[in-house]
């Protein structure tokens, strides 16, 4: 299905290959998964995870713009029941315990502000939201990368490339704590 996009130029939307080459990789683990979707622009990529399977979807964005054309998105595909949209600043989230566990956390903030980067690093700092079986994806311009960066309790496993766009896996090594039950 055609997803409106997020009016003016303050979002940058992910290409049909590259979350197909996401969604590839990802595979039939998406199917119960609960999906949080950080930075979520116009929600296409945790729309996907839903149409594909997903239990649930968490969608975090802080621009007013995006937060209408999330909600219209998910109405507009019919799987608005299986999503929530906060308007919120994504490290404020990432500060507090998670209200569920989730099997992915997908990363996609505005270019070139390093926010990908401190999005690990609040990650790494927050043992509540470390799980062996999280998966963390980050959506970042490769210029952007940093392959000496050194994060607390997680590390890369994967890193994939397509144009000008960069796809990075990331594990976590430990949890500190379970998040709370839902």
């Amino acid at each position: 299905m055609k997803l409106k996009a997020v009016p003016g130029e303050r979002t940058r939307p992910i290409m049909d290959r590259v979350k197909e080459a996401l969604f590839s990789i990802i595979g039939s683990r998406i199917r119960q998964a609960n999906f949080l979707d950080l930075f979520a622009g116009t929600g296409s990529v945790g729309i996907e995870a839903l149409s594909r399977g997903a239990q649930f979807a968490l969608f975090v964005e802080l621009n007013r713009g995006a937060v209408h054309t999330i909600r219209g998105n998910l109405a507009h595909t019919r799987l608005a029941s299986r999503g929530r949209v906060m308007r919120r600043n994504a490290f404020d989230i990432l500060a507090e315990p998670p209200d569920r566990h989730y099997h992915f956390i997908y990363v996609a903030p505005p270019q070139y502000r390093d926010m990908w980067r401190r999005t690990l690093e609040s990650l790494g700092e927050n043992g509540a939201w470390q799980r062996p079986d999280s998966q963390v994806i980050v959506q970042i311009d490769p210029a952007e990368y940093r392959a000496d960066l050194k994060l607390k309790n997680l590390r890369a496993i994967d890193t994939r490339q397509y144009g000008r766009t960069m796809l990075i896996f990331y594990q976590f090594l430990t949890h500190a704590a379970e998040p709370a039950a839902h």
